[in-house]
């Protein structure tokens, strides 16, 4: 057992959560609420990595959402900030050595569709990986070779689709295609993207999702879209309109997956 491992059992004592969600920028006000029964900085975690992103608090917290218990990672790594797309592996192996099954995945990302403006959130049915690295680079056995055909499960996300009617929340779908950044996409990226059939672009997601694939674990992910593509609407693109945009289509995405946690998750 690694000593993250010792150290999240303890905390969490009898609680044993199934589900896990990522927070993506300006979307930690979900950790609000939940009803804590352990909380730690990633950087009192062993092993747990640091992110240097405003917006993202770099924190986990354990407890119950709706009654349901759940663990939360308020923020993440990201590829850019040191190259490496294995940035999350140590939390997310940490997460299925405790149980977890499920994992939802977040993130802030740019539309490339008028009908998903600022504020709108998008269920990811599929992603294109456009950095073209995986985290699974160096793994030295056939488990390296994981299958993406189901990625994103069907299951979990006709929940989601049903938990955000009942929520009264409009949700998009369709999808994501992964830049590696930290610098926002050209006009002529983004009209690559679109040509190539990307619904949103970031700067996240892809690698986490092939990882928690790789340790068995079911995933869904959303986006909270922020802004339209470069080229789009004149404008320039800022993390600071990130920042800015994120916390209200964030209400929206909150909604649903507190309905989603309520109602229970597919078998």
């Amino acid at each position: 057992m690694s000593a993250a491992q010792a150290m999240l059992r303890e905390g969490l004592g009898t609680l044993a959560p199934r589900l896990a969600i990522v927070l993506g920028s300006g979307l930690g006000t979900l950790v609000d609420a939940v009803e804590p029964v352990f909380r730690r900085s990633y950087a009192d975690i062993p092993g747990f990595p640091v992110s240097a992103v405003s917006g993202h608090a770099g924190e986990l917290v354990a407890g119950r959402l709706a009654g349901v218990p759940v663990v939360m990672l308020s923020g993440r790594v990201h590829y850019y900030e040191r190259g490496d797309a294995k940035a999350m592996q140590a939390p997310i192996e940490t997460l299925k050595a405790l149980g977890i099954t499920d994992l939802f995945l977040t993130n802030s990302a740019g539309s490339l569709r008028e009908d998903l403006p600022p504020g709108s959130v998008m269920l990811i049915t599929d992603h294109i990986n456009y950095a073209g690295t995986s985290p699974l680079i160096g793994v030295d056995s056939d488990s390296r070779f994981v299958g993406l055909t189901t990625a994103y499960d069907a299951g979990l996300r006709a929940a989601m689709t049903a938990a955000a009617g009942r929520a009264g929340v409009p949700l998009g779908a369709g999808v994501y295609m992964w830049f590696s950044g930290p610098n926002f996409e050209t006009p002529a990226e983004i009209r690559m993207a679109r040509i190539l059939g990307a619904d949103a672009v970031g700067m996240s997601t892809v690698p986490e999702v092939i990882l928690a694939r790789h340790a068995g674990l079911r995933v869904a992910a959303a986006s909270v879209i922020t802004n339209f593509g470069a080229g789009m609407t004149g404008g320039e693109l800022s993390h600071a309109e990130t920042k800015d945009m994120a916390p209200i289509g964030g209400k929206r995405l909150a909604a649903i997956l507190t309905e989603l946690i309520r109602s229970g998750l597919p078998d």
